[in-house]
């Protein structure tokens, strides 16, 4: 198998994580919003999401930087999946903040719905590259 044959199979792999992951959103937030389930909050779980947010952002750039720099189209997919992730804590961090500080019980699923879109967008571009790579 060839290194171009290796970055196509990461990227489809990667592709059909970000459409589980808009899948697996979609399902929650119905599902919360049509038990109307109401999430607990506490200062250390916010706290934590937050540092998870600058971590994931962090990481996702020097992802996307090396990979740049070594031309690897699988790096800088894989740091879009980390943006991503930077995004999802991000949305978890809101939907907290507005439930602790406003009772927006709702604010976490709506996050959710917002984040689907750039998943699917995300997946569809890397099976996009996985397909461009496999017919070179």
């Amino acid at each position: 198998m060839t290194s171009r044959d290796r970055a196509a199979r990461a990227l489809v792999l990667i592709g059909v994580a970000f459409l589980a992951l808009s899948l697996y959103l979609a399902v929650q937030g119905v599902v919360v919003l049509v038990t109307r389930f109401h999430p607990h909050h506490s200062s250390l779980g916010i706290i934590c999401t937050a540092i998870t947010v600058l971590i994931m952002f962090w990481l996702a750039a020097q992802k996307s930087r090396v990979g740049r720099a070594l031309a690897n189209e699988v790096l800088i997919t894989e740091g879009r999946v980390t943006m991503v992730s930077g995004i999802l804590a991000t949305g978890v961090l809101i939907g907290l903040a507005l439930n602790a500080s406003l009772g927006w019980w709702w604010a976490d699923p709506a996050a959710g719905f917002v984040i689907l879109f750039y998943a699917l967008r995300e997946g569809r571009e890397a099976l996009h590259h996985a397909r461009s790579l496999a017919d070179r």
